[in-house]
């Protein structure tokens, strides 16, 4: 949320915002995927208070940068998601320890508490960007950009909590002591083949990351900081509570079903939001797409930790996330070079075609490759 609005502050064109949102997207990635590979090697407990301490190293290195080419050195090194979805530094480790915690028949629901707590902080923090905008309502002479720039402290903040939490993990959890020699085994094509898709998917979801979203109800309906702040943390509340649904759904129709049969309308209510004139009617075609457009994740999260095996898992959630967020780091320049031309929504005209695509071709591919429980359900 602050993101954007703080880089236009600072004077930026939408071209430059969206080419910094790309330099976040990489960085994450690279990060994302040298975790995920080496993590069977390591503690993973100790791995994921690393990451916090580097969470907290990102906030202080925003807050101080001022250069813009600083400012783009930092977000391809830190951490910070220029998304409230699901891809992060964090995301490999913690995707592979919880499987364990439950049975088989559980893990979906897990995946589903996990998505929901993740949306539903992330819509308290949509919200909280709109502070800064009060506070200079508050105390007038305060410049925008200084407002804007405190929530970087606040993040900072939020990585030290963060590993005040993991050092409250016991040591050891979730580590195996038999160490495959190689990160993915019989499990690699299946792999692969995901990421393939997903990442199709993150190309479209890249025209659209919660960023590019903040910038284009900016430049198109000319809506405040503080209006828009609320927008999110509705439209992160339908998402999470949406995910509570997922096993639910899961059990009637399968884990790939529900993955694409919820993310087809979501795609249809975004492609429409770009063509609707009205400020209203945009804004609930988005909270419509929010209601459903992350059902997925806590299906598709389960799935690839159901196809591999537990060895595999930290190196399957790598491979099938990385490159969503590599696949997912150019279109933010695109985007901002078409907002910089035309207020029109062609992003998400792009990224609703785009992830529409993925949609079948997921449904195509791996429709009869179904989870352990999946089939044992079928056989009794």
């Amino acid at each position: 949320m602050v993101l954007p609005l703080y880089l236009v502050a600072r004077g930026f064109s939408p071209l430059r915002v969206g080419a910094l949102v790309t330099a976040t997207l990489v960085g994450s990635a690279a990060v994302t995927l040298a975790v995920g590979l080496r993590a069977y090697r390591y503690e993973r407990t100790a791995l994921l208070r690393l990451v916090a301490l580097a969470m907290v190293a990102t906030g202080l290195a925003f807050y101080v940068a001022s250069p813009y080419w600083l400012l783009v050195v930092v977000a391809a090194l830190g951490t910070l998601n220029p998304s409230s979805g699901d891809v992060s530094v964090f995301l490999p480790t913690e995707q592979a320890l919880l499987p364990a915690t439950v049975p088989e028949r559980h893990r979906t629901t897990l995946f589903a508490r996990y998505a929901f707590v993740g949306t539903g902080v992330a819509a308290v923090g949509s919200l909280a960007a709109g502070l800064p905008e009060v506070a200079r309502r508050r105390w007038p002479q305060l410049d925008e950009a200084v407002a804007l720039r405190q929530a970087f402290l606040v993040y900072a903040g939020v990585g030290a909590a963060v590993w005040v939490l993991y050092r409250r993990l016991p040591a050891g959890f979730g580590h195996d002591e038999r160490r495959p020699a190689t990160p993915l085994g019989p499990s690699r094509s299946i792999v692969y083949r995901l990421a393939a898709l997903f990442s199709l998917d993150s190309f479209g979801g890249g025209f659209v990351v919660q960023s590019i979203l903040v910038l284009w109800l900016s430049e198109r309906h000319h809506l405040s900081a503080s209006t828009t702040g609320l927008i999110f943390f509705w439209s992160g509340l339908a998402s999470g509570c949406s995910t509570l649904a997922a096993p639910w759904l899961a059990r009637r129709i399968g884990l790939i079903r529900t993955m694409a049969f919820t993310h087809l309308p979501a795609n249809a209510f975004l492609v429409l939001a770009a063509f609707v004139p009205s400020t209203g009617a945009a804004v609930a075609l988005l909270l419509a797409r929010a209601a459903l457009s992350q059902m997925d994740v806590p299906a598709r999260t389960s799935y690839v930790m159901a196809v591999v095996s537990p060895a595999e898992r930290p190196a399957a959630a790598s491979i099938t996330n990385v490159p969503r967020s590599l696949a997912a780091a150019a279109p933010p320049f695109l985007a901002g070079w078409l907002l910089e031309h035309s207020a029109f929504g062609w992003p998400l005209v792009l990224g609703g075609g785009l992830k529409a695509l993925y949609d079948v071709l997921l449904l195509v591919a791996f429709a009869e490759l179904r989870p352990p429980e999946e089939r044992t359900f079928e056989r009794s």
